[in-house]
């Protein structure tokens, strides 16, 4: 191939993938507001063509909640989700009987929030209302329209470039290669649900290990940049948002690198299908270049790549609403109505004491149920903690709350629709380990910002 028409090729897979890296990750303001466009159509869809949002919606959460049911078995099979649980007599696999009776719970849950016959208990701000308009309804219309936009970041030989360029810095940081770079700034730019179908799609196609994927799932897809300006504005710390923003951003990645090589993820499995990249030789850039114009000259046609996302990204959604919607209403039941996240909180206690002996201060341990309820929802510590009197408690919720990552309304529901073989315990240790690392990396944050000034 000569030069010119190298480079030819060269400038149409960075034209063509510059669309995709436009709709993830360049925010617009429109109306006020500052987010990706992704996000702004899905905003667009959801609050102007509301009727048609929900008709959406309650089809794709009926396909998912009923499916299982109807064909006696877990029929969604495609690379994304991996699904084949047979109802017989004598047992199935008790982790897909629970998985699809959460979807069936979530459909169920949906209707009575539509209907208007949900009980009253059920319609409180933080329960049914939330979890449906904030989470079920954002990610049931946000993964299809992310599905598509996929076609353009990952389907022409961007993902392969960013993996070449980024493998020296990736591989030992985070135990991933190089083309997680994308998966990682996907949830920043995004959300994390965008994230965790980048996240999919990388495992079921073999480009992923059961422990990078275990690693990205819950290092990388943490909440958006945007949902961090809501967390900082709760808590009252817009005044130092500059900090607080890259305090989080830091400490969620180095707490992403310590626990790459802890228990339970440094013992997972780390096999894939498909080969790493090559050993470079010679220049880096060049040969990331090679790479991604070898991979535009074999792509598929785009409307092929298009329909195919399409399909797979329905079929996500069908799973992810429903399950979110129920595992996050059971949690945040359990946090609203019953002690156990006090109980988790003794766990956290003598991490706190440390950090507060770090902050000089002596009151730190009796936020540990706050803190510990982000289990449930993130944002519930923003809430509990809002008011309290010291800067450095509310500091740490804050950077806590986002570097933990793993939380029931949202994250752990969708790394579950997402067929990932992770087990819960493993990600109860993981939320843990995370936490416990946050809680003191953000109190020696605090100390420093106190004393620079910064805080």
């Amino acid at each position: 191939m000569s030069p010119w028409k190298r480079w030819f090729i060269a400038i149409k897979l960075l034209s063509v993938s510059g669309v995709g890296i436009f709709l993830f990750f360049i925010p617009l303001e429109i109306s006020g507001r500052s987010t990706i466009l992704l996000d702004h159509i899905s905003e667009f869809i959801i609050f102007s063509l509301r009727p048609v949002a929900l008709t959406f919606l309650v089809c794709i959460m009926l396909f998912g909640g009923l499916s299982p049911f109807l064909h006696g078995r877990v029929y969604l099979r495609q690379r994304v989700l991996i699904s084949h649980i047979r109802f017989r007599k004598g047992g199935t696999t008790s982790a897909g009987m629970i998985f699809s009776s959460c979807q069936f719970a979530g459909l169920a849950l949906s209707l009575l929030y539509l209907s208007g016959y949900a009980p009253q208990w059920m319609m409180q701000p933080n329960l049914l209302p939330f979890l449906f308009e904030k989470l079920a309804l954002t990610v049931g219309i946000l993964i299809p329209l992310g599905s598509m936009a996929l076609t353009f970041l990952l389907g022409f030989g961007l993902l392969e470039m960013v993996g070449v360029l980024m493998e020296k810095v990736m591989r030992p940081l985070f135990r991933t290669p190089g083309y997680s770079a994308v998966d990682a700034v996907t949830s920043f730019a995004g959300s994390y649900s965008l994230g965790l179908l980048i996240t999919s799609r990388m495992y079921w196609s073999g480009r992923y290990s059961l422990r990078e994927a275990v690693i990205a799932a819950s290092g990388f897809s943490t909440v958006s940049a945007t949902f961090m300006v809501v967390v900082a504005k709760t808590l009252g710390l817009m005044d130092h948002w500059n900090f607080c923003f890259w305090a989080t951003f830091v400490i969620t990645f180095l707490v992403t690198t310590i626990t790459a090589y802890l228990p339970p993820i440094s013992a997972m499995d780390n096999l894939r299908s498909r080969q790493e990249t090559e050993q470079v030789a010679g220049s880096r850039l060049r040969y990331a270049l090679a790479t991604g114009i070898r991979h535009y000259l074999n792509r598929p046609p785009l409307g092929r790549l298009l329909h195919e996302n399409l399909k797979q990204g329905l079929a996500m959604s069908a799973v992810v609403a429903p399950s979110v919607l129920a595992i996050g209403f059971i949690g945040s039941c359990v946090a609203s109505y019953t002690p156990l996240f006090e109980w988790l909180g003794y766990l956290l206690k003598p991490v706190l004491m440390l950090t507060g002996v770090i902050l000089s201060m002596d009151n730190a341990p009796a936020v540990s149920g706050a803190v510990a309820s982000g289990l449930a929802e993130m944002f519930l510590p923003a809430i509990l903690l809002k008011d309290h009197p010291d800067v450095a408690i509310r500091f740490i919720a804050a950077v806590t709350s986002v570097s933990g990552v793993l939380f029931f309304s949202g994250c752990i529901p969708c790394i579950l629709a997402t067929r990932i073989p992770v087990k819960m315990i493993d990600l109860m240790i993981i939320w843990l380990l995370r936490t416990v690392l946050s809680i003191l990396l953000s109190g020696i944050a605090a100390w420093m910002g106190l004393n620079m000034g910064w805080l």
